[in-house]
């Protein structure tokens, strides 16, 4: 890896591309801390050292925006919008007709539904905007907070106002700035932004360890979890990179006096074919039921049950239910992400087969049964690694969502590995010799 970030900065071209990126993230991370007008910034910092380490139902979203949203910057909703429109998204190409007819369309189609997104990103950004003012407004965003309702100290429409539009647009120029590095950086923009967002949280996360640690002046732990994160990370790569590969022969066909197809390839096949999504998915439907418990009155007792048992990490009901969530989102996913029935009808129409299958339907059972078959480990492995680094971490000291925990490794190995590829791949082209030796 190192060795491709050092021959891209003496490639000329891709130097300038990487040093645009950098530029972005420099941007991108000065938004994350200019707070947006009607907070007190004071009340804010204040109540942030009063909840670290226990950052409750906006730990994860904290994390996705690099710790802007509990700061309530101009960032502050980062590119959770965004992420939650795509997904979005790409459930509806499923369901509905006109979405999946333009994806099928090509680069136009895709140009279509990147608009829809883009709408789609502002209108969430708007409802979560507003969301997260009326929280901040009401002290819940601090529980537990001296200072907490001091937060906004003008309770007016307009400040109300100013603060949502501020936050939106916001949003809008992270959306900008991850097109500008998928157009004129390196690719990837918004995985690269994400990627940042969260590997900011590192230093503050591993010196509050080494702060809490009490052997050796708390190295030892320090040196634990520096060690446990890496293992975890060599174990995400080497799974992130397994795939089955199922042979593709293609037949020998004769147009004019030319010989086209006979040749052989494969279908790559993930393990982990859903990637980080099923986590996503299954973090975010736990948090709807503790959601709702925070601000509903009274001290009935299913609020009480939801209280005890679905806001701590570490609970037994929580666990296991955090775990059957992410298996089922990982085949729920798979199955809407990969159509095996497509997949057949393309290969008979340019006259490919799977040796020993028949072409047509049994070449789709056939893909069905080994995709079923993967994706079994595939979602075991996800909500292990989504729950285990997460309850060693707690013995440290650690918060729930600590960037060694499975949410965080899974999506930096991922957006690592991809960014790898993407200039390994722009050097071959500029590098490449061809039939020239």
């Amino acid at each position: 890896m190192l060795t491709a970030f050092a021959r891209a900065f003496k490639t000329p071209d891709l130097r300038k591309k990487l040093l645009f990126t950098l530029g972005i993230i420099v941007v991108y991370r000065m938004g994350t801390h200019i707070p947006i007008p009607g907070v007190d910034y004071r009340s804010v910092q204040t109540c942030i050292d009063v909840a670290k380490g226990n950052q409750g139902l906006f730990g994860l979203v904290n994390m996705f925006s690099g710790g802007a949203l509990l700061q309530i910057t101009v960032f502050a909703l980062g590119i959770m919008p965004y992420i939650t429109a795509s997904i979005i998204l790409q459930l509806l190409t499923v369901v509905i007709p006109r979405l999946e007819a333009l994806k099928k369309e090509g680069q136009t189609g895709t140009a279509k539904i990147t608009q829809y997104t883009r709408y789609l990103t502002v209108a969430l950004a708007i409802l979560q905007g507003t969301g997260l003012v009326a929280t901040a407004r009401s002290g819940a965003l601090f529980s537990g907070c001296p200072v907490a309702t001091s937060i906004v100290p003008d309770q007016s429409i307009f400040t109300t106002i100013t603060m949502v539009i501020v936050m939106t647009a916001g949003t809008a120029v992270v959306m900008w700035l991850g097109e500008l590095i998928t157009d004129r950086g390196i690719g990837n923009g918004m995985s690269i932004l994400m990627f940042i967002s969260i590997a900011a949280t590192f230093p503050s996360a591993l010196w509050a360890i080494k702060k809490q640690g009490s052997l050796a002046g708390g190295w030892i732990e320090f040196g634990t979890v520096i060690l446990v994160g890496l293992v975890m990370v060599a174990l995400v790569v080497f799974v992130e990179q397994a795939q089955r590969r199922i042979p593709v022969q293609y037949a020998k066909r004769m147009i004019g006096r030319r010989s086209y197809g006979g040749t052989s390839t494969y279908i790559p096949l993930k393990v982990n074919q859903a990637g980080v999504i099923p986590v996503i998915f299954a973090s975010s439907l736990l948090y709807i039921p503790a959601l709702i418990a925070q601000f509903a009155g009274g001290d009935s007792g299913w609020k009480t049950w939801i209280q005890q048992n679905l806001t701590k990490g570490d609970h037994p009901i929580y666990i296991s239910m955090y775990f059957l969530l992410i298996v089922f989102f990982a085949f729920f996913y798979v199955a809407i992400s990969f159509n095996p029935e497509e997949v057949a009808d393309n290969m008979k129409k340019y006259g490919g087969f799977i040796p020993g299958i028949r072409a047509g339907r049994p070449t789709a059972e056939y893909l069905s049964y080994v995709l079923n078959r993967i994706t079994w480990p595939g979602s075991l492995y996800l909500g292990l690694i989504a729950l285990v680094p997460t309850m060693a971490l707690v013995g440290f000291g650690a918060s729930q969502n600590f960037p060694f925990g499975g949410t965080s490794i899974l999506i930096i190995v991922g957006v690592g590995l991809e960014t790898v590829k993407q200039i390994e791949s722009q050097l071959q082209q500029r590098n490449y010799e061809g039939f020239l030796r």
